[in-house]
């Protein structure tokens, strides 16, 4: 098995960059377009603001996240995922998908379940 280290593997570089605690609820929270410092903060209950700035710089300089400064007076920042972000997505619906099927987490989703698992639980 390769170690996390290995920076020739494809799954663990991808770790590499998206498992730091919060990276993939930011990137969650990115999904749906544009988002402020504060709106992003608010909703990643629990997250220091601190943390949130490092997560997002991290994913700025991996080209994940996209830093959108407005020349404004207080200057507006807004943050969204750039073309390599998006394409983390899929990843992040499949995880959400094996957390309702397999682990019967919901935390708040508001997306339908996927067909399969609403025919598993009904059995």
């Amino acid at each position: 098995m390769a170690s996390s280290s290995d920076s020739t593997c494809p799954v663990c570089a991808t770790a590499d960059v998206i498992c730091g605690k919060w990276t993939l609820l930011v990137i969650r929270d990115l999904a749906d377009g544009r988002s402020r410092f504060c709106e992003l903060e608010r909703s990643l209950a629990g997250i220091s603001p601190r943390t949130l700035s490092l997560r997002l710089r991290a994913l700025e300089d991996e080209g994940i996240v996209a830093r959108h400064t407005f020349p404004e007076v207080p200057p507006r920042v807004e943050y969204s995922l750039t073309e390599k972000g998006q394409a983390l997505l899929p990843l992040i619906d499949d995880m959400r998908r094996y957390g309702r099927e397999w682990l019967g987490a919901a935390c708040g989703d508001t997306a339908p379940p996927e067909p399969a698992a609403a025919a598993i639980v009904a059995a």
